[in-house]
This record gives structure tokens, sequence and C-alpha cells, in this order.
């Protein structure tokens, strides 16, 4: 296919980042897009292509050694989405840097660890979903704030040792990055805000120093000729922070979203005729919590579908096109299957050295909350149509700003 000339602009708002993705996959495997601010980037569209390069040692995330315009001024920290590559963690680290860091975190993503923390996701939903029983009959509640943000924000508060009310405000100046029609003020000003609850958590564990994740990795930083710099400790937690919740909001709210307007699907799941595993793996292939992962760096020239990528061009990974990729899925990909052979062929959990350590916290919470939800609620209906929910703003962020429904529950327990 010949590649057009003219790039595509994605989307700021988020307004059908689905409907996005199927007209840039039908341009070609690769396609030359324009971010916010006018950044020029390439999006990869198909599964394959996007799982080869995940892998691909010609492929960085590091703008600072690979990608030209960071590194020349051109693009530099006034631009609205300068967060997505100016931070020092594992998300956006190469090569050595790359295993440093992520060694650091893996401590905390263990199975072991992840077990333990089970048995308190369990607790939480349950105080969660009797908390929704008490709702008025025929009352309208945004299951979005009330579970699908309540449940994954407290575990990682607990998990890193931070306060509810701390917790609370992270989760606002989070939820700006993934904001794609934030504008370069309103930007800086979030990113001085973040920094500096971010600082002030991190002097709160130093005075007192807890069994907590923040904590630990405070006394890696602060060992004698540790390799971890302050910046790079900061930049860890709030990559915790945002992996760790803003993905799995999208994910409980999308697989409700999905479940509530295919009645067949759901039944099939609470009669036992699928897991919720395969729910909750159809929701990530067809429904991506994140529709586009931004920045990756061409190391040298690629050759991607009859196109080249030059060294130092951007890269970003189109999932939402990707997930429902026809060459990988079948002709009938955009369709919800929790029955679906590929549905756990995915990549919302990242491929290769990049692959997402939460991945066991995230699939735990979700088989957890899903099923008791519709449980405790069997007769859980959206409060409006489905197409008359806002989608979040963002290309990167896929959920709705509200999951408008009207809980029913059995008598009480």
């Amino acid at each position: 296919m010949e590649e057009p000339t003219v790039p595509a602009v994605l989307d700021p708002s988020g307004r059908d980042v689905h409907g996005e993705g199927a007209a840039l996959r039908a341009r070609g495997e690769a396609v030359r897009v324009l971010l916010p601010g006018g950044v020029p980037a390439w999006a990869i569209t198909r599964h394959e292509v996007i799982k080869a390069l995940m892998g691909d040692a010609r492929v960085s995330k590091d703008a600072y050694r690979h990608w030209p315009a960071w590194m020349s001024g051109e693009v530099d920290g006034s631009w609205p989405l300068a967060m997505w590559v100016s931070v020092r963690n594992m998300l956006t680290a190469y090569g050595g840097e790359h295993r440093r860091l992520r060694r650091l975190v893996a401590a905390a993503f263990t199975a072991r660890r992840t077990a333990v923390l089970r048995g308190r996701i369990v607790q939480i939903v349950d105080e969660l979903v009797e908390g929704l029983a008490l709702v008025a009959p025929g009352q309208v509640v945004d299951l979005r704030r009330e579970f699908c943000f309540a449940l994954p924000i407290r575990v990682i508060c607990e998990l890193l040792g931070v306060e509810e009310a701390g917790g609370q405000d992270l989760h606002r100046v989070v939820e700006v990055l993934f904001t794609t029609t934030t504008t370069s003020e309103a930007a800086r000003a979030n990113q001085a805000e973040l920094y500096a609850l971010l600082a002030a958590l991190v002097a709160g564990k130093r005075r007192a120093p807890a069994a907590d994740l923040t904590s630990e990795l405070i006394a890696v930083r602060d060992e004698e000729g540790s390799a971890l710099s302050e910046k790079e400790l900061l930049d860890t937690l709030l990559l915790i922070i945002g992996a760790g919740h803003e993905t799995t909001v999208n994910l409980l709210d999308q697989a409700v979203c999905a479940l509530l307007t295919h009645p067949g699907q759901l039944r099939l799941a609470r009669e036992g005729g699928v897991s919720w595993e395969a729910v909750v793996e159809e929701t990530l292939r067809c429904r991506a919590p994140v529709a586009n992962i931004p920045l990756r760096f061409a190391v040298e020239d690629i050759e991607v579908g009859g196109v080249r990528i030059a060294q130092g061009e951007a890269i970003v990974m189109s999932l939402a096109a990707a997930g429902r990729d026809p060459a990988r899925h079948g002709p009938d990909a955009d369709r919800f299957d929790v029955t679906r052979a590929t549905s756990g062929d995915h990549l919302a959990f990242g491929y290769g050295v990049h692959h997402c350590l939460g991945r066991p916290l995230a699939m735990a919470e979700a088989t957890v909350a899903l099923p008791a939800l519709f449980a405790r609620f069997p007769h859980l209906r959206l409060a409006v149509p489905e197409h008359e929910l806002v989608p979040l703003e963002s290309f990167i962020s896929s959920g709705h700003r509200e999951l408008l429904v009207v809980p029913t529950p059995l008598a009480p327990r």
C-alpha cells in the first residue's frame, strides 16, 4: 500500500479511539500521524508488527538518547505530552538502564506478594459492593467513581503506604497526564503539583519508614553507592501509581460496560460457561484500557510494511487498532466475544522487556471484582444508552468520564 502523503491527526479528545484505530489500520502497518502540538510520529497498527517491534532492540523508549527532537530542544518541556518522555523510570529506559530500574520494582509484584494482596482485594470489593447496596432503589450511580476507581486506588495506596486523601490527590494529577486535550500551561502546572506531592510522600516516609513499597524504594535510594537517583525514585513512584491504578480503572469500566451491553456474554460468565479470566482477556483485547502508547524511537532505520521509519523518528503503538486486527482475531474482530480463542493474545500488558510487571495484580483485581459485582447486582443496568456515555478526553486512556448505572441488589445477606 502506498503511504498517504498527509499524516493522520490523532484526535486528542478520544471521541472514537476504535474508529480511529480502524481507519489507521486501513492505511497500513505504519502510518504517519501528528500528535498534539504538531509533533510527527509513526502509528503502528497491526498486532504482529507491534509485537515484533516491542521485542526489537532497534526500538527504544529513551528520548534522551534516541529522539533527536527532544535532545535538540525542538520538542521540550512545554509540549503537553512532555511527561510521557521526560520521566526517568523503567517505562522510558533502554537496555542496561531498563534492566537496572526494572529489577528494583520487580520484587514488589511477585506472585507471592500478589497472593497476599488478593485477600485484601476480596475485603475491599466486599466493602464496595455492600456500600453500593445501600443506594436507594432506582438511584443512578457513577460506577466508575464508586467501584471501578475505588478498588484499584485503595489497593495501590496500601501497597505504597499512601493515606486515602493523598491517593485522591495523586489520582487527580495523574488523570491530567492521560488527558490529551490539556494545554501546555495546565500540563506544566500539573507537573509541578505532581512532583510536589511525590516529594512530600518521600519526605514523610524518610521520617517514618513503614512496611510499604515506598519505604523499600527509599531504602534502595539512600543506600551508600546506590544507582537510583532521586528523580528516578520519584518517577518510579509515579509509574507505579499511574500504571497501577489508572489502567485498572479503565479495565473494570470497559468490562462492566461490555457485559451490560452484551447480556448473552454476561450470562455465560455468571453461569460458568466461561471463566472470568476469559472475560477480562477479551476486554483487554477488544476494549484495551490504553488505546495508544507513546512514545518509542527508532534506534536505526527500520522497514515496516514497505515504508522506512528513519533513525530517531517517534513511534506510537496503537493497541486500539491491534486489538481488533482481523489478521490476528478474524473478520469479526470488532465483536466482543468472551469465547474467542484468541482473546488472550493481546498486547494490553505490552510484550518483551517492557511487559507490565503489574499484570498479575490487575488480573487479580478484575477477576475478584467482576464476579462479586454481578453476583450482588444480577439486574445491574446502564442508566443511559451506551452511546450517551462520554469517553475520556484522551487518545491514550480508553474509558468513560462516568459509567452511569442503576444497581438493584439481591436481598441483604
